[in-house]
This record gives C-alpha cells, sequence and structure tokens, in this order.
C-alpha cells in the first residue's frame, strides 16, 4: 500500500490507522498548495480532486475520502471496527458525521477568511463537539475500544488544539489517551510533528 498525505492533515488519521493494525504501507508526502509530491511528481495527474488521503492498494487500485480510506482499514483489520449487525453502519454512521459536519466546520482555518469568520467557525465547531461529548461512548468514541474513528478524531481535535478551541469534557483527557497511543506517536513521529499536550 502506498499513502498520499500532507504532514497534520486528515491524512494522519489514515497513517495512525495503518500503524495500529499492522498494515506496512509506504507514505509520500504531498504539497497542497503546489500540487506536487515529495518526489516531483504531479500530484493532480495521480489524483485529479488535489486532496489528501489517498490510499493506493497492492493492486493499483486507489482509495480516497477519509470515510472509504477508514472503513476499508477497519475491513482488513476488524479489531478498529465495531461488532455487532450494525457494527459497520455505526461506523460508518460516525464517520461521515466527523467529515460532513466536524470536518468541515474547521474550512475557515485553512483558507484566508476573516477573524469573524474564524470566530463563526469556532462556534460551529464548538457545538459538534459538544454533541459529540454528549454521546460519548467511554473510554473511546465508540465504547470500549479504540477504532479508526479515535484516528480520525484525533485529527480534529489536534486541530482544536492548534486554534486555540477549548475541548469539553471529557476530550481533554480522551485526547491525552490518544496522544500516548504508540501509533499516534509513531504517526508524529514521522510527520514531525510535536507532540500535542493538553494545557492544565
Amino acid at each position: 500500500m502506498k499513502l498520499y498525505y500532507s504532514p497534520g492533515a486528515c491524512s494522519i488519521a489514515t497513517r495512525i490507522s495503518l500503524h495500529d493494525a499492522g498494515i506496512p504501507a509506504e507514505y509520500e508526502q504531498v504539497d497542497l498548495k503546489a500540487k506536487v509530491t515529495e518526489r516531483g511528481d504531479d500530484y493532480l495527474a495521480i489524483n485529479p480532486a488535489g486532496a489528501v488521503p489517498m490510499l493506493v492498494l497492492d493492486d493499483g487500485q486507489a482509495v480516497t475520502e477519509n470515510v472509504a480510506i477508514l472503513t476499508l482499514i477497519a475491513e482488513r483489520a476488524p479489531k478498529l471496527g465495531i461488532d455487532g449487525p450494525l457494527g459497520q453502519i455505526r461506523l460508518i454512521e460516525m464517520l461521515s458525521y466527523l467529515s460532513t459536519e466536524l470536518h468541515a466546520a474547521f474550512k475557515p482555518y485553512f483558507h484566508a477568511t476573516s477573524e469573524d469568520e474564524k470566530e463563526k467557525a469556532a462556534e460551529a465547531v464548538g457545538v459538534r463537539l459538544n454533541l459529540l461529548a454528549s454521546k460519548f461512548g467511554d473510554p473511546y468514541l465508540l465504547g470500549s475500544h479504540f477504532t479508526v474513528v479515535d484516528a480520525y478524531f484525533f485529527a480534529m481535535l489536534r486541530w482544536a488544539r492548534e486554534f486555540g478551541i477549548d475541548l469539553p469534557t471529557p476530550f481533554p483527557a480522551y485526547f491525552d489517551r490518544l496522544s500516548d497511543r504508540s501509533a499516534v506517536r509513531q504517526s508524529l513521529l514521522e510527520e514531525g510533528l510535536a507532540s500535542p499536550l493538553i494545557a492544565a
């Protein structure tokens, strides 16, 4: 497998999940502004959407979009999924919410916008974090064990801390638990990112 990624982007969820699953992969960094890979290839020729993550499977097929990629990893590593007759549905349900609601709410922070728009974005992120807090499974987002959902959510909690958005209870302690996972520490190290710390 090969993952196209950008440091600190949502693609870190795929890297964390691959490491946690013990699935070997090659990693190639993408400059999302220039649309060029670290090897100098035109990324738009590889992925016309120009976004990360993109996971290229061993047979050459490519999969894009976090919901699809993380669902695929959970299928190949069931320990990162949810058991039960509606297990995969619940997984996709939460991944979809994270993608379409929470991830989308951060967009003003990644584009040139006014402070007023960023304040509105912070409010939108806060509303969605509070909703997730009210549904928190404990000790992980969907219950008793770590899943690909937690890997994706970690990326967004990291953004929230970076942008000065307060995390509602129980997410500061949850974020610390995720940060202590070996797959998370390895992923941050490989992407040249500082270990995330929660302020006391």
